[in-house]
């Protein structure tokens, strides 16, 4: 059986953001592109785990978050949206948004 590829859209940000919000899985937009978020392997999860659990201690006690590929993220000065294994940010507005 030959699978068929699915061509990805070629979205603007905005409207990236109004169509992932229907989409049951999570994907990344990079460069005008879409791309769908694969699973990863036992061993990177692991080693997320422990990056995300040193990052959590480093800053307890201060106003910064971590984040883990769950979270979608936009850095500034930049149109692109990733779910990155790690996250750190200490925006206040970041607390807030859902």
């Amino acid at each position: 059986m030959i699978a068929a590829n699915e061509t990805p859209p070629r979205l603007t940000p905005d409207q990236y953001l109004v169509w992932e919000e229907t989409q049951p899985e999570k994907h990344e937009y990079v460069d005008d592109k879409v791309y769908a978020m694969g699973g990863g392997s036992v061993n990177h999860g692991r080693i997320v785990i422990r990056l995300t659990s040193l990052l959590e201690a480093h800053l307890e006690g201060s106003n910064c978050i971590t984040g883990n590929s769950d979270i979608k993220v936009k850095s500034a000065n930049s149109p692109n949206y990733t779910y990155p294994d790690a996250s750190v940010t200490c925006d206040e507005r970041d607390r807030t948004t859902p």
